[in-house]
């Protein structure tokens, strides 16, 4: 993709701060992060988002986030961490390739997360019949 911000940045045509990077994926530091140490993992082929990503890309991705985001948690740039995908734009995804964010958390730190809602009476029914997967 000509025109994708993390492809270029995988191939070294825009700069990054790499924590890793191998065949298959890179882990650079997010510009505009949460807390210090926010890093972004991508796999280094394009895949729009995660619905298009093969099952094994996700799955090295998320095993790398497990490792970076226990580095954060060792080096004390955060007492824990969330692991974040946007999926398409009413999700809050910005650049149009898969990628996963690893965000230190520390107490007070004004991060917000979601606020959750209550189903309405016979809504979660509902919703269990469009969202059950088969065996």
């Amino acid at each position: 993709m000509n025109n994708c911000i993390f492809c270029k940045i995988a191939s070294g045509t825009i700069p990054a701060y790499k924590v890793f990077e191998d065949e298959n994926y890179l882990a650079f530091l997010d510009i505009a992060p949460v807390n210090p140490g926010h890093v972004l993992i991508i796999p280094k082929k394009h895949f729009v988002d995660i619905t298009e990503t093969p099952d094994e890309i996700v799955e090295g991705a998320i095993t790398l986030a497990k490792k970076i985001g226990g580095k954060i948690i060792a080096s004390k740039l955060g007492e824990g961490f969330n692991i974040g995908i946007n999926t398409k734009t009413a999700a809050g995804q910005v650049v149009n390739h898969f990628h996963i964010h690893v965000m230190p958390r520390l107490p007070n730190d004004k991060y917000q997360l979601w606020h959750g809602k209550n189903y309405a009476a016979a809504e979660a029914e509902k919703i269990v019949e469009k969202l059950k997967l088969e065996e």
